[in-house]
């Protein structure tokens, strides 16, 4: 009894653990373009198989977009918006005749910020995206981040 009782637990611990997985693993960087101004690169790879969706999406989407939240800070300033870098791809479902913007294997997003002052700081805040595959689609997922700028 006991060895059924520990295979079930394992076995429960094992798919609690596969089902918190996510097919997109982020990373998190800087580069510095000049003295004050420098690019963040929020870089998600995808498994195969996966899609994460673009910011912008169609009037017909019902995928959820990726959008980043950037905290405020005094020292600060962003310049534009969030650019995509990546093979967009354009989705289109006969069936259920909606459409959808999308990224497989690997997008880059990028920020320019600017410094206002010469200082040691961090871009701090938080993205939400949403993946699916040809069979399912996740719930939106909440991924905070922290950059330093070196």
């Amino acid at each position: 009894m006991k060895k059924i009782f520990a295979t079930l637990s394992f076995l429960v611990v094992l798919a609690i653990g596969a089902a918190a997985q996510s097919p997109v693993s982020w990373s998190f960087s800087s580069k510095k373009i000049d003295d004050k101004t420098y690019e963040l690169h929020l870089t998600a790879a995808i498994q195969g198989g996966w899609h994460l969706y673009a910011q912008k999406q169609p009037a017909d989407a019902i995928a959820q977009p990726t959008t980043f939240a950037f905290n405020k800070s005094p020292l600060l300033n962003f310049e534009g918006k969030v650019k995509e870098s990546g093979k967009l791809e354009k989705y289109t479902d006969k069936v259920l005749n909606v459409s959808a913007n999308q990224y497989s294997n690997r997008v880059d997003f990028v920020q320019v910020v600017k410094l206002k002052a010469k200082a040691k700081t961090a871009v701090t805040g938080t993205l939400e995206y949403q993946t699916c595959n040809d069979e399912k689609c996740l719930p939106p997922k909440s991924v905070p981040f922290t950059i330093a700028l070196n």
